[in-house]
């Protein structure tokens, strides 16, 4: 997908193999003196100043409002009438932490930090952060501080930073120049620890930087970063309570509804990019000791066992994965593969990527223990499987948030469907929760809908999209491209809308 905590510390394993000492006992000596592991969200150096490229020559560490305009129009035309005008001056700062891998792991990864100043009144004395997790990518390097190459990026510092918001966004574990050799691609602890050691060293690091805290939090994230913003808005309120106090959570697009997602793509009705999300998935559960495998072609066809594991994220894009034969473009199943929904016959073909044995295993679990029969209480079941257990155990239809929650996306998503959203809504209802929910691809909901502007928006740019280049070039870029940026700013308008009440 760009697609799709414990607070108490874990274990932490040491370098050398599981203990919590560096080798063994030296000759002669009874008691080693243990060796500490680093303590979660600490900074491994001082925030570091990351200069923006306004152009080839030009590189400021302070982007001024109408820099930042001008920069925004010459990246991508149209956009500060989305974001509306910068208001504030941005500068932006990388952090890098300790934290932990899925399975409990000593790590570090890094984040970037966005720093909004100026004399407006949205702008100078403190400010709300804002905690905001990335979509999925495939590249080790993706880095938040790169706004200048990284769109993700520059709609947070132009929709949000440039807007008043302190930013804080984590390039996640297995990203950014983080030494862990894999990526835990929604496992909901492990991202959402590495989230909160993300936010308590940009906390640390927030007076030398000149951030003001006003000791208001809002969490969201797009896409795989939906799910992240939710599981950390749940591991605070379950866990850190005492710690932090989310003031309003967003969640844009995210898989949330993860059991049924992965029910539905097993049950013949994959989605965009499954041949990449599966294998992440996989490695994901395999890493933090889900057991889903002894030897990973019990899953995978033999032309792509041998080097499936730790494949993304990596340094290959997707063309290449694919050109390169170790991922094939669409074909998740075998051509004869069944049932196949109507509809998605491109998901099945010659040089598959799972074993036809294996998806029929789950399948079967799927006859045997369904999940998601109730809308009130979707994970009542017990899957044998162990794909099914991990994906059911990482499911967020799981508690009630405390705090007002908005959830948007758009009806027509081929990557991440909509059910994703709609049913998550209905059951954080039904446990009383207080929870927005906006199909940002839907009517107005009167002329004084709260969304208006970021549904007409959305509806222009997708005309605009459809007469243009056809309805495929709006299938292809509806995720990503059409309901990311209506959906951020949606997001912040009502942002703010809580931050006034």
């Amino acid at each position: 997908m760009r697609y799709p905590l414990a607070f108490a510390l874990p274990l932490l394993l040491a370098a050398c193999g599981g203990g919590t000492t560096v080798g063994g006992t030296p000759s002669g000596v009874a008691n080693p003196t243990p060796v500490a592991a680093p303590a979660r969200g600490s900074l491994l150096a001082s925030a570091t100043a990351v200069p923006v490229a306004l152009s080839a020559s030009v590189r400021v560490a302070t982007v001024q409002p109408a820099e930042m305009a001008a920069f925004l129009e010459a990246a991508q035309s149209g956009t500060t009438a989305i974001s509306g005008p910068p208001q504030c001056a941005v500068s932006i700062y990388r952090v890098h932490y300790n934290t932990i891998g899925g399975a409990g792991e000593a790590t570090d990864a890094s984040a970037t930090v966005m720093v909004p100043s100026g004399t407006g009144s949205s702008c100078s004395n403190s400010r709300p952060v804002l905690l905001y997790a990335h979509g999925t990518s495939l590249q080790k390097a993706y880095d938040m501080a790169d706004i200048a190459n990284n769109t993700e990026s520059r709609l947070a510092a132009a929709i949000f930073a440039a807007q008043g918001f302190i930013v804080v966004a984590p390039n996640y574990a297995g990203y950014g120049g983080s030494s862990l050799g894999y990526h835990p691609y929604l496992d909901r602890d492990q991202q959402s620890a590495d989230m909160i050691d993300a936010l308590r060293a940009a906390r640390a690091a927030f007076p030398a930087i000149g951030a003001r805290d006003s000791g208001k939090l809002m969490v969201t994230g797009y896409s795989q970063g939906g799910y992240v913003a939710l599981a950390t808005q749940r591991a605070m309120q379950l866990q850190g309570a005492s710690e932090f106090a989310v003031t309003a959570a967003a969640g844009m697009s995210g898989p949330y509804a993860l059991a049924r997602f992965g029910d539905q793509l097993f049950g013949g009705a994959p989605r965009d990019g499954a041949t990449v999300v599966v294998p992440l998935l996989v490695n994901a559960g395999q890493h933090a000791g889900a057991g889903l495998y002894r030897n990973p072609a019990e899953i995978y066809e033999a032309q792509y066992a041998g080097g499936i594991v730790d494949l993304v994220p990596g340094t290959l894009g997707a063309g290449e994965l694919v050109s390169q034969g170790k991922l094939p473009a669409t074909a998740l199943f075998a051509a004869d593969s069944m049932p196949q929904a109507s509809g998605y016959g491109q998901y099945f073909g010659s040089g598959n990527l799972l074993r036809s044995d294996y998806r029929a295993g789950y399948l079967a679990d799927m006859a045997v223990h369904p999940c998601s029969q109730d809308a009130r209480a979707p994970l009542s079941c017990a899957p044998a499987q162990a794909l099914r257990s991990w994906l059911v155990r990482n499911d967020l239809r799981s508690y009630a948030p405390n705090v007002p929650l908005l959830l948007c996306g758009g009806d027509g998503d081929p990557t991440v469907p909509y059910f994703n959203t709609s049913d998550s809504a209905t059951y954080f209802r039904a446990r009383g929760a207080a929870v927005t929910e906006l199909n940002i691809d839907s009517s107005l909901d009167g002329l004084n809908d709260f969304f208006r502007l970021p549904k007409l928006g959305f509806a222009t740019a997708k005309a605009a999209l459809r007469a243009a280049n056809g309805g495929d070039a709006v299938a292809s870029s509806y995720h990503a491209g059409l309901v990311a940026p209506f959906c951020m700013a949606a997001t912040r308008d009502w942002f703010q809308s809580v931050l006034a009440r």
